[in-house]
């Protein structure tokens, strides 16, 4: 029987929908992995950890090792100096580092201020944690922050923002003005931030992705959340950590330890060859083969109709539908397009809380997949949204990764 807490929640819409992919052998655009593998180094760096004995657990806050590598590596990308032992903390990915700071962070009835659409396991950690969301509406297509709709999300329960930057779903990558303006918010009401940066290496267009903790005074109030699996394409190994001052990294720690204790040992190890050694020319090369994908999609959308919002980053896209089909709301399209085109999407409207007309008529895409794998998904959005509307759609085979839930 399900705590009343989490009922409203029910099951993951990324279950829903990989689930009717696998059913009617669609193309899944619906859940974020990728549908190739990791870097090579790092599949065999993993492999010798386990053959060199790195097998029991690791230090619960994360081993000494990648802990310092996490510390540099923020230092050489951003110039944050942080204490590796102390203001760094693993986790068993970004999803369960931001329960443990909801759990470990918050008291009950304390209020938390997210950004809708959000992804789905923010107001889950909320609630788990007894506290209140609050969201404020960004609306589609750029999704600009409204800083007076904002402003009204404070209330003197105001304990938390969680933010997300670059935004998933909507591809938004937050400007230096609308950090400073939640900044400024959270200093007036004596805030802190959770910040979800998992997709703080995928950029376009020359857009800058800007850590909130880089601004005057926000250091010492901001818990930043990242992981491995979005960076290098080992969605599965489920390796993230947090950085931050150490009350906010104690604080997340007290509930690490009796979630998960840590993080898997060979991985952690596989990860700090990643951070310490796949820097600025990888990312580079990653950045760009993204873009490509996504324009790949975008056109294909852009082609049979969509009104589509073109993102500075992530790996998914946000389109309107409405020009396309008429039959529905978004559950029911992405039903239909699952279902009789042959490409799953995920529906978003529920991603939101306070306005949930606003996904009603969006659909989101991921492109992180191979490029053969989106080519396919064009010309079957072609072929089925152009009139064809059930059948004919073939039965490629599963992709890898297909069975796995979450995105973090």
């Amino acid at each position: 029987m399900t705590a009343a807490r989490l009922r409203p929640f029910g099951a993951s819409v990324f279950s829903t929908m990989t689930a009717l992919a696998i059913e009617h052998r669609a193309i899944n655009l619906a859940q974020g992995f990728p549908d190739f593998d990791g870097p090579d180094e790092l599949l065999d760096a993993a492999a010798a950890a386990m053959g060199a004995g790195h097998n029991q657990y690791a230090r619960s806050a994360g081993h000494p090792r990648l802990a310092g590598a996490i510390a540099d590596r923020v230092a050489h990308d951003y110039g944050l100096q942080y204490e590796a032992l102390t203001e760094v903390a693993v986790t068993s990915g970004a999803t369960e580092g931001i329960a443990a700071a909801m759990l470990g962070l918050l008291e009950p009835g304390d209020e938390v201020v997210l950004f809708e659409p959000f992804y789905d396991s923010y107001p889950a950690a909320v609630a788990m944690a007894g506290g209140i969301v609050r969201p404020c509406t960004l609306r589609f297509p750029d999704f600009a922050l409204d800083e007076a709709e904002l402003a009204k999300c404070f209330t003197p329960r105001t304990r938390a923002v969680l933010l997300n930057t670059p935004h998933n779903p909507t591809g938004k990558v937050f400007s230096l003005g609308e950090l400073t303006a939640i900044a400024r918010l959270c200093e007036a009401h004596d805030a802190f931030v959770v910040s979800d940066e998992v997709y703080e290496h995928l950029t376009y267009d020359g857009v800058a992705h800007v850590p909130i903790a880089t601004l005057p005074g926000m250091r010492d109030r901001t818990l930043t959340l990242s992981s491995l699996g979005k960076t290098y394409s080992l969605t599965g190994w489920k390796t993230g950590w947090a950085t931050g001052p150490a009350h906010l990294v104690a604080g997340l720690q007290a509930a690490h330890q009796f979630l998960t204790f840590c993080s898997a040992t060979p991985f952690q190890q596989a990860a700090a060859v990643a951070l310490d050694s796949l820097r600025d020319d990888f990312v580079r090369t990653l950045k760009a083969e993204y873009t490509e994908r996504r324009d790949l999609l975008v056109a294909a959308l852009r082609d049979v109709g969509f009104a589509v919002a073109v993102p500075q980053g992530t790996y998914f896209v946000l389109a309107d539908f409405r020009q396309v089909w008429q039959g529905g709301d978004d559950h029911a399209f992405a039903r239909h397009l699952t279902t009789n085109v042959g490409v799953a999407c995920i529906p978003p409207s529920v991603f939101y809380a306070a306005d949930v007309g606003e996904g009603r008529r969006l659909a989101r895409f991921a492109f992180c997949k191979r490029m053969g794998t989106l080519e396919a998904a064009a010309g079957r959005l072609k072929a089925g949204l152009g009139g064809r509307t059930e059948g004919g759609h073939g039965d490629p085979p599963l992709q890898e990764g297909d069975r796995r839930e979450g995105e973090r």
